[in-house]
């Protein structure tokens, strides 16, 4: 139960999970969404191509490139980027309600789209960076996705060393050699977070009300 009346207990916070393609990012954002009522997904917008495990609307909301260059032009996007040739942004508004409504929300997102979240609204972000145990692998998990064609498989790898260099910029960083272990320190991270002074909104009239007793 919240303690200041109807008003949200906090102010949500934005949680980013950045990794190269194939490090388990997706899967740990997953985990939360399931054992967290209090996360809601922002679900991108992307030009890339759905793949036959995807669902519009779900995993993303898949439009032209066309319809994205008229979100990005009219500031309707909070971030975007191109990545492996196709363009991804975040809607600004819905993420503006849920942070207020005292709601966390998930970010599967790039480090492009972390830098810019990060510029637009630096005090409700948490960043975690995932790194894969190996570069093998990573490889390998990419391989038995098996989702992509081989030439992007290939295209994955080689940008994967350039997304890596970008891990300093992240407040955390997991190595994702076991799943359940990996989901166990970002939930860890994320229960922290919740608890910083500046998030508990109610705190203020909690302690006033408390100095005022006898």
């Amino acid at each position: 139960m919240s303690l200041a009346g109807n008003s949200p207990s906090r102010r949500g916070l934005m949680l980013v999970l950045s990794s190269p393609s194939g490090a388990g990012k997706s899967t740990i954002a997953r985990h939360l969404m399931a054992e967290d009522k209090d996360i809601v997904l922002s679900v991108s917008v992307t030009t890339r191509a759905r793949r036959p495990s995807e669902i519009d609307g779900v995993h993303y909301h898949f439009i032209d490139q066309p319809t994205f260059n008229k979100l990005r032009d009219r500031g309707e996007l909070l971030e975007w980027a191109e990545v492996h040739g196709n363009c991804y942004g975040t809607p600004r508004a819905p993420v503006e309600e849920w942070l207020t409504s005292g709601k966390d929300v998930l970010f599967d997102i790039d480090w492009q789209g972390a830098d810019q979240v990060a510029k637009a609204m630096p005090e409700d972000l948490v960043r975690i960076f995932v790194l894969p145990p190996t570069m093998a692998e990573l490889a390998s998990r990419l391989v038995r996705r098996a989702e992509d064609a081989p030439d992007v498989i290939a295209k994955r790898l080689a940008n994967a060393r350039a997304e890596i260099q970008h891990w300093r910029d992240y407040d955390y960083v997991l190595i994702n050699k076991d799943l359940q272990t990996s989901l166990e320190k970002a939930q860890a991270i994320l229960y922290a977070e919740r608890m910083r002074r500046a998030r508990t909104t109610w705190l203020e009239g909690f302690v006033d009300d408390l100095l005022q007793q006898a």
